[in-house]
């Protein structure tokens, strides 16, 4: 039976480690990642093009003209946005498809695919997240501050995800997560040619046997 492409939306806190989740989970089990463009300075280690396309604003602002992404948001001073022709090539050959947007972008992406299903993934409590942003040292206090009202302000978005993972231990995270995506791979709305040729099938068969 074949199974279309799930596409998944990942969403977090900053600090909770959602980046190293959606690494290991696509290392793992070989999702298809969908590299998003910011307009942020990259982080020491990070690569264009693996961790994010890195674009000036006035490159970012350019694709949005053209239609370029699928969804874009501003989050803390910076631009964000997943690239439209790589998701919808990738799901046209069945492949999972995973997302790691902000929460605005989120929302843009379930208004356009009502099946996309949306994880939510934070931290086992605030003190944790906030010890977290600390130990990257790669902001300062204020930074660390606009992280947290942020994350304060998205605590009202998070009803609206389908499901909710806490990142206490990373491997069962990972695994937490793929158990969400295989479960709605199987969603019987998901099969709708199957279970329209199996009617036909059925159909067909009854007629032969009768006839």
């Amino acid at each position: 039976m074949e199974r279309k492409g799930v596409l998944i939306v990942i969403s977090g806190f900053s600090g909770v480690g959602k980046g190293t989740a959606v690494r290991k989970l696509v290392d793992k089990y070989k999702y298809s990642l969908s590299v998003s463009a910011t307009t942020r300075a990259p982080r020491p280690g990070e690569v264009d093009g693996v961790d994010y396309h890195f674009k000036t604003v006035g490159e970012f602002r350019n694709l949005i003209d053209y239609n370029g992404f699928i969804e874009w948001a501003q989050y803390v001073e910076n631009y964000y946005g997943t690239p439209r022709k790589f998701v919808e090539d990738e799901l046209a050959k069945g492949n999972h498809v995973i997302l790691e947007i902000e929460v605005q972008g989120a929302m843009h992406i379930k208004e356009q695919y009502p099946d996309a299903v949306l994880i939510f993934i934070t931290a086992p409590d605030a003190h944790t997240m906030k010890q977290r942003l600390e130990g990257r040292g790669t902001e300062d206090t204020k930074a660390i501050s606009k992280r947290l009202k942020r994350a304060y302000e998205e605590t009202d978005d998070m009803p609206q995800y389908d499901y909710l993972v806490v990142n206490d231990d990373l491997d069962v995270c990972v695994e937490d997560i793929h158990s969400v995506i295989q479960a709605e791979s199987f969603r019987a709305s998901k099969h709708e040619d199957y279970i329209n040729n199996m009617k036909q099938e059925l159909y067909d068969i009854r007629k032969e046997i009768l006839s």
